[in-house]
């Protein structure tokens, strides 16, 4: 089973493939390999700050000004 990678690792592997595409050094079949694999890291990397934030919009202000926490229902 593949274990899913942080949003760090995700996204410090889509920096080097930047920095890759960037530099010019790749054939134009190995630069669409890495495009395709970059597109698919920046989708995952955006799908977790959505998630992220989501959790992060569960607190909600009360009535009286405090802060409470409502559960997390994943749409997963």
């Amino acid at each position: 089973m593949k274990e899913e990678k942080t949003f760090e690792e995700n996204l410090k592997e889509l920096e080097d493939i930047a920095t890759s595409l960037e530099s010019g050094n790749l054939g134009l079949d190995e630069a669409i390999k890495e495009f395709e694999k970059g597109i698919k890291l920046s989708k995952e990397c955006s799908n977790k700050l959505d998630e992220a934030e989501k959790k992060i919009n569960i607190l909600v202000q009360g009535e009286n000004g405090e802060l409470k926490e409502e559960n997390f229902v994943s749409e997963e």
